[in-house]
C-alpha cells in the first residue's frame, strides 16, 4: 500500500506504475499495489495500481489525472 501524499517524487505528467514505485523505494517489488488517499497529490499523474481507495479516487481525478486499474495475482502488498 502506498499513500497519495508519497507520491510527490514522481514529476507533473508521470505514470506512476508498481515498477516506478518500487524503484524509488516505496513498495516492495513484485507485490501488487493498493493506493490510499491519504496525504495530498501535488502533480497530475496517471498512476496505475491493482486497487484504489474511493478517497485516492477523488484526489486523483481532482488534478485531472488519471486512476488505472492493473491485473495482478499476486497478493496486495500489506
Amino acid at each position: 500500500m502506498v499513500n497519495l501524499g508519497n507520491l510527490s517524487v514522481f514529476a507533473e505528467g508521470e505514470t506512476v506504475d508498481p515498477a516506478a514505485l518500487a524503484g524509488r523505494g516505496l513498495v516492495r517489488s513484485g507485490l501488487r499495489v493498493k493506493v490510499l488517499g491519504d496525504g495530498d497529490l501535488k502533480n497530475k499523474l496517471t498512476i496505475r495500481a491493482h486497487a484504489f481507495s474511493k478517497g485516492a479516487r477523488e484526489k486523483i481525478a481532482a488534478l485531472g489525472g488519471t486512476a488505472e486499474v492493473i491485473e495482478g495475482s499476486q497478493r496486495l502488498n500489506a
